[in-house]
């Protein structure tokens, strides 16, 4: 998919012969802190909620504003991740996409772009996650799917984040099963670092909790 096709139909634009205060009143109607400018179908500029507020003249046409230099936008050719690293980088709750020659082909939101890696990455399906820490040269996502699959667990996506504090990758595993005791022990023998896991206790520490809920509740 690319970004054309996520669009949103719900994004109001600017002219230039906008005033300051039209501006901040669509702003507010539509529950956005972001709208482009566009003139002559060609993308000028992201006008942000906080600048026009600050702006001492929001009764006169925005073409005359100073704060009209901040132009983020992304390719409507290019891939949603393009979008999600814009919108990272700059705080960006609406992205503005453009073809080749900056003309404006719409607007997506912050929202519909979340709700999409959502839905892309498996996330609302069942199934529970396990967190590998490992060093940079060990990495091989061959290896890791290989263990996965030795123990008859089907992985729905994977994270991959490059800690700069440790120098180490951290490998975000989404998986089709809620017990991960046997992929994690798995995992263990194969000399890997199970940094966190997220799922249902298996029935070993599911039993031992039990247990110790009794023995507290005795010795009360």
């Amino acid at each position: 998919m690319v970004i054309e096709q996520l669009i949103s139909p719900i994004v109001p634009t600017l002219m230039p012969t906008d005033t300051g205060n039209k501006a901040l009143f669509l702003m507010e109607e539509n529950n956005l802190t972001q709208l482009p400018l566009i003139a002559e179908n060609k993308y000028m500029a992201l006008v942000q909620e906080n600048d026009v507020m600050d702006w001492n003249m929001p009764e006169t046409p925005l073409s005359s504003a100073d704060f009209l230099y901040n132009r983020p936008a992304v390719l409507a050719t290019a891939h949603p991740y393009d979008a999600l690293r814009i919108a990272h980088n700059q705080n960006l709750s609406i992205i503005p996409v453009i073809d080749h020659e900056n003309t404006y082909m719409g607007a997506i939101t912050a929202g519909e772009l979340i709700r999409y890696f959502a839905e892309k990455s498996g996330l609302d399906n069942p199934g529970g996650i396990i967190v590998l820490e490992i060093e940079p040269r060990n990495y091989s996502l061959y290896e890791i799917a290989r263990i996965c699959e030795i123990e008859e667990v089907l992985i729905i996506s994977t994270q991959l984040y490059s800690n700069k504090l440790t120098g180490m990758l951290e490998v975000t595993i989404k998986t089709n099963r809620t017990h991960l005791d046997a992929l994690t022990s798995s995992f263990e023998r194969h000399n890997y670092k199970v940094k966190e896991v997220y799922g249902e206790q298996g029935e070993k520490e599911d039993v031992m909790s039990r247990y110790n809920m009794l023995m507290n509740y005795i010795n009360m």
